[in-house]
């Protein structure tokens, strides 16, 4: 086993991210030398949901949209450099973006680009959903599946990079998982490496939202104050061979990291801090310790790791019906009094055909609810710039439609002063989970050269 410590960089949170910061990451982890690898986590659920719609649409496509914006500027430096990258950018078509990337690298010169392909979460096929029949509950095991994808660990991204992987793209994998599996290629980990594998894990999960851990989601003015939040940059996670590391960031950018930030990523999304349950490991920072240790440097210790639980997390998406939102503005005198009569117009003209909601967009609505409880409790104000936002779901389209419809109509049937109408119409989906048993869903790789 090396003792090299390996760097590891985060080079995007989410899938709409910024597609310009992972190249001063890349750019840091040339001038340290040593190992690096580079990771993408670009995969939420509703985004691999609608991966799923875009490839039956187009059996091309189904993966990341912006992977040649997020990968172009920085594949030719990490091939040079041997620093490899992987990304769940693959989402619903790990193939076909694994074949875009070796277009990709061609058109920059680059001969050959091996890129390993993760697979076996998808679950849509007939397999699958005789496996999730099983352990749905009776009333979702009936309904249509749109898409169905279980989370797998980082045993398949290591074995692709130990086979010679460049780049590495899967499907849905848990998110710090991206980050494990390189630290088990380098390191040569093995799969019941318990304490070792949970504190790597925390790594991967303080590295799997990008600027969250560097400032980004953390700042509030006056509050927490972030430097040069413009260009924050991503951060870093060093991890050495028993899988303790150091949190930093990407050289001459903006941003921080200190202990309330990591304090910050690494509560984020925990449910159990003693019982974080991924499919590699348990992992249990209710003892861990955050230590500055110099400017952006942050050392977690006292991170345990417990065996991996038997069992998988599957996301399931069915059909959810149709989603309509309208939204007109009302300003000056009186605004908020005529928002309020556009909103009880269309109630009126629409009746019990649709369950809607109304919000006052800079009066009432983030705090607001679908019922309208909040909406009629609270007594009219003298808000002057006031938008009113109607929407509704329903299965049937031609209802929906009827809702943007009569929103559009208030131009000139009232009440005075409306402008600005904007309307949207997109499919829903609604999502459930299950728990199947791990020895059932197996990933698999492959290296496509």
């Amino acid at each position: 086993m090396t003792s090299e410590v390996l760097r590891i960089g985060g080079g995007a949170g989410f899938s709409g991210d910024r597609t310009d910061a992972a190249g001063p990451v890349v750019e840091t982890l040339v001038a340290r030398g040593g190992p690096a690898a580079l990771i993408f986590e670009t995969l939420a659920e509703r985004t691999l949901a609608l991966a799923q719609i875009a490839r039956r649409q187009n059996p091309d496509g189904g993966y990341e949209p912006r992977l040649e914006r997020f990968v172009g500027p920085i594949l030719k430096p990490c091939v040079g450099h041997g620093i490899p990258i992987v990304g769940n950018f693959g989402a619903a078509n790990p193939r076909g973006a694994a074949r875009r990337l070796q277009a990709l690298a061609r058109e920059q010169g680059l001969h050959s680009l091996r890129v390993g392909i993760v697979a076996g979460d998808d679950l849509s096929d007939e397999g699958g959903r005789a496996l999730l029949r099983e352990h749905l509950p009776r009333a979702d095991a009936a309904r249509e599946i749109v898409s169905a994808n279980v989370y797998q660990g980082a045993k398949a991204i290591a074995d692709a990079l130990r086979a010679g992987a460049q780049v590495v793209v899967t499907g849905r994998v848990a998110d710090p998982s991206l980050a494990v599996g390189p630290a088990m290629a380098h390191y040569g980990w093995t799969e019941d490496e318990w304490e070792t594998l949970g504190r790597a894990t925390m790594a991967g999960h303080l590295l799997e939202c990008g600027a969250q851990v560097t400032g980004g989601y953390f700042a509030d003015p006056g509050l927490k104050d972030v430097p040069d939040l413009h260009a924050v940059g991503f951060p870093i996670a060093e991890i050495v061979a028993d899988g303790s590391f150091v949190v930093t960031k990407a050289a001459h950018t903006g941003g921080l990291v200190d202990s309330r930030t990591v304090k910050e990523q690494l509560l984020y999304e925990v449910h159990d801090p003693a019982a974080y349950l991924t499919p590699d490991v348990v992992a249990d920072i209710s003892e861990a310790e955050v230590h500055e240790i110099g400017e952006d440097r942050v050392a977690v210790t006292g991170v345990r790791g417990h065996p991996r639980p038997a069992t998988l997390k599957v996301n399931v998406c069915f059909d959810g019906g149709w989603l309509g939102e309208a939204e007109i503005s009302y300003a000056g005198p009186n605004a908020e009094a005529r928002a309020r009569l556009a909103a009880d117009v269309i109630h009126r003209r629409i009746g019990d055909a649709l369950e809607m909601r109304f919000d006052l967009i800079g009066v009432l609505s983030v705090f607001a609810d679908d019922g309208g409880r909040a909406f009629a409790a609270r007594a009219p104000g003298e808000a002057r710039d006031v938008r009113m936002r109607a929407a509704a779901a329903h299965a049937d389209r031609a209802r929906v439609e009827r809702l943007l419809a009569e929103v559009t109509a208030l131009y000139c049937c009232g009440p005075a002063g409306g402008g600005g109408v904007r309307t949207s119409l997109r499919p829903r989906l609604s999502t459930t989970s299950c728990l199947v048993p791990r020895e059932r869903v197996p990933a698999r790789f492959e290296i496509l050269e």
